[in-house]
């Protein structure tokens, strides 16, 4: 491949959460827009070359990367994202939808999940709430290519009744989803809700602590300068 396409391959998605209580828990998804593309940039260069190449269908480098964030159209794509409480982006999907939308009536979702938090559920979660948002959208079938090998990817499409199809080293599952209803609009203004909140409240915190930072510095040069006048 030549050039950077959104979304190709998927990231392994982490396997069963290894912590049966967090499998029930609520995690706060918010989808995000242009002002977090630094954010976008810094999760997927973070990812090492073999994770680069499960997402991207090759091991991008990190000029490849970037464009492919500077190219990100949030007019008519949408990113969904996970924050962790010092507001890293740790797992993100991409639900991408084609330039004539109203005449092809599908849509591609693609992954990735931080090293570190994998293992406790996000890649479902995620592809949960993608799916929710293209069914209030009017996505009449949802696509997710992914390598062979990314079997915990393709257990979480047969799991939502895609149909998946081999290819050589690559696979492809399309599910056909079902008309929005009134409860999928609810469960979606919930989530985004709950994910907006969870944001705030993190963006709250982080700027506490970075006050009580910078009054602690503030502090220790107080005293180190009445020390000084103390000599």
């Amino acid at each position: 491949m030549n050039q950077l396409h959104p979304p190709v391959i998927d990231t392994p998605i982490d396997p069963a959460p290894r912590r049966p209580s967090r499998r029930s828990a609520v995690v706060p998804i918010r989808e995000v827009g242009p002002e977090h593309r630094e954010r976008i940039a810094r999760h997927l260069l973070a990812l090492d070359e073999h994770d680069r190449y499960l997402r991207f269908g090759y091991a991008a480098g990190d000029a490849q990367i970037r464009q492919y964030v500077d190219g990100l159209n949030f007019e008519r794509d949408h990113v969904f994202g996970i924050f962790n409480r010092r507001l890293t982006l740790i797992a993100m999907a991409h639900l991408a939808y084609p330039n004539d939308f109203a005449s092809a009536g599908f849509a591609e979702f693609g992954v990735s999940v931080a090293k570190h938090a994998r293992g406790r559920g996000y890649g479902k979660r995620l592809f949960e709430r993608a799916a929710i948002h293209a069914v209030n959208d009017g996505v009449q079938t949802l696509y997710i290519h992914a390598l062979s090998e990314n079997t915990a990817m393709l257990r979480i499409a047969r799991q939502a009744g895609a149909v998946v199809e081999h290819a050589g080293s690559e696979s492809q599952a399309h599910l056909s989803l079902p008309p929005a209803t009134f409860a999928s609009r609810v469960s979606e203004l919930l989530a985004d809700q709950v994910g907006q909140v969870d944001f705030g409240l993190k963006t709250a915190a982080s700027q506490a602590r970075q006050l009580l930072a910078t009054v602690q510095e503030v502090r220790a040069a107080v005293r180190d300068g009445q020390h000084r006048s103390d000599v």
